[in-house]
């Protein structure tokens, strides 16, 4: 994780009592894996967002990050020149946004909350590329919005929207920008808001340019398995005590899609599961641009590829490509 903002969120929590701290991250998650949509700002005040942006900022920038590191990889000679996050909170996608593609540009952070404005943009002051960054309060329902832009990111929004508002977001994002990137908790239910983005966003004329290598329906058939993908996360002192853990890292489960409307180069297939290694040979489960899922076996007589394959992580496009070639 980029090392200001860690800086920044350890230091959100000086003078708060630990006790405090954990019972407002309990609640706080709670809240958010609950699968019942919630139409009002359920961070109260600084001490709820405090906590809990010091406990989720760090899973949230480096799911997003993720997410547009595999878009970015499809564009390579492009880089955003405006971004909008809409129900951006504490404004961890805009610190992915910086990471991914360094220097300054218009942003934007759009949320209901007050009291995760505030405290973004006092974090964001960490950043120099988020200094001129404005921070809205906006109702992120069927009355949004928004202002032509580069790109908009909506990282785990949709769980806390009916599905009209849900909808009527996509739509907002899908008239807006050229490239949309849309983040969820990598769950069933997380996957199926992403499907339902997605297909709403090629229904407008975007291109899916990550995860999947192709834009047709995604072969995954409903109900009996869902696309997800995996982040590594350093755990804080924080996560340490809320959680009980003893390790220094967690894994961040998401789903996410990244939709444009510029002339992206999809990966050739995407590795959907985390590879296995066996004596002198890996498997891959493989998305691929047939709008098939296969399962294939590299071993020592492939070569290079068998290299690259041992070195392949699950998420990674297959076989290893540069799409400016």
């Amino acid at each position: 994780m980029n090392d200001p903002l860690r800086t920044a969120l350890a230091e959100l929590l000086d003078g708060l009592p630990p006790t405090e701290v954990t019972a407002a991250v309990d609640r706080l998650i709670a809240n958010y894996r609950g699968d019942t949509p919630t139409h009002a700002p359920i961070l109260r005040d600084r001490a709820d967002v405090a906590a809990y942006a010091a406990y989720r900022m760090p899973a949230t920038f480096e799911a997003v990050h993720s997410a547009l590191e595999a878009f970015a990889a499809t564009v390579p000679d492009w880089t955003p020149g405006s971004h909008v996050d809409v129900g951006g909170g504490t404004g961890a996608a805009t610190w992915a946004v910086t990471a991914t593609w360094p220097g300054e540009r218009s942003v934007t952070v759009l949320d209901w909350a007050e009291p995760a404005l505030a405290l973004g943009r006092e974090i964001a002051a960490a950043n120099p590329a988020l200094k001129d960054a404005r921070w809205q309060r906006a109702r992120i329902g069927g009355d949004l919005t928004l202002d032509a832009t580069d790109l908009v990111t909506v990282s785990y929004v949709l769980n806390e929207l009916a599905e009209t508002d849900r909808a009527a977001l996509v739509d907002a994002a899908a008239g807006a920008a050229r490239t949309v990137v849309i983040v969820e908790a990598g769950t069933p239910a997380g996957y199926a808001r992403v499907i339902e983005a997605r297909d709403r966003l090629v229904r407008a004329g975007f291109r899916i340019a990550a995860p999947c290598p192709h834009s047709a329906a995604c072969p995954i058939a409903p109900g009996t398995d869902w696309c997800h993908f995996s982040a590594r996360v350093g755990r804080s002192s924080l996560h340490r005590q809320v959680k009980g853990g003893s390790l220094a890292y967690e894994d961040e489960k998401f789903s996410y899609v990244a939709a444009t409307r510029l002339p992206a180069e999809p990966a050739p297939a995407r590795v959907v599961r985390r590879p296995q290694l066996r004596k002198g040979q890996v498997l891959l489960d493989l998305c691929e641009t047939e709008e098939r899922l296969r399962r294939t076996t590299v071993t020592k007589r492939h070569g290079d590829l068998y290299k690259a394959a041992r070195d392949a992580e699950w998420g990674d496009a297959w076989p290893p490509y540069d799409p400016a070639s």
